[in-house]
């Protein structure tokens, strides 16, 4: 078995943990990309009122659909952690697959392998980052000069 990391959560508090920060994000994001959205659609002397009422339209929405995308991925996440019983980025991209295929089921199994494919490319692209990251930044692999030789002091001059 791979080194797991130690520094999560078991499974089922991972996924309301990620539930919960996918919907912060995305309402926050959420509330500001609305915001803007709402008070440039608005007339001149209408703005404020225009981006408030959008974020509150819109931004939970967001934020919903951030949520469960973050829990739908834990879910699978930990679900192919068990069965594989690896912790390795293999398990990210499997289920970034998973979890775009089954975000777009409901459009047919055309766009639900599209979505799951480009899902899967995404999560590829992280965890290739991430790795690159890892190995880059690690203190395993950093060169490091050899030991000076030690050198008598030199005599004080009077």
């Amino acid at each position: 078995m791979a080194s797991s990391d130690h520094t999560r959560d078991p499974c089922p508090w991972v996924i309301l943990n990620d539930f919960g920060v996918g919907f912060a994000m995305g309402s926050i994001g959420g509330g500001i990309w609305h915001g803007v959205k709402g008070a440039r659609n608005s007339p001149r002397g209408e703005r404020l009122v225009g981006a408030v009422s959008s974020i509150k339209a819109r931004a939970p929405v967001t934020g919903g659909n951030f949520g469960v995308w973050g829990g739908m991925f834990s879910t699978f996440d930990c679900a192919v952690k068990g069965y594989r019983q690896k912790e390795d980025a293999w398990n990210g991209i499997i289920s970034g697959f998973m979890t775009g295929g089954c975000l777009a089921a409901r459009s047919g199994p055309k766009a639900a392998f599209g979505s799951a494919v480009a899902c899967g490319i995404l999560l590829g692209v992280f965890e290739g980052v991430g790795v690159l990251l890892n190995r880059a930044f690690s203190e395993v692999n950093r060169q490091t000069l050899p030991p000076l030789p030690e050198q008598p002091p030199a005599p004080a001059i009077s």
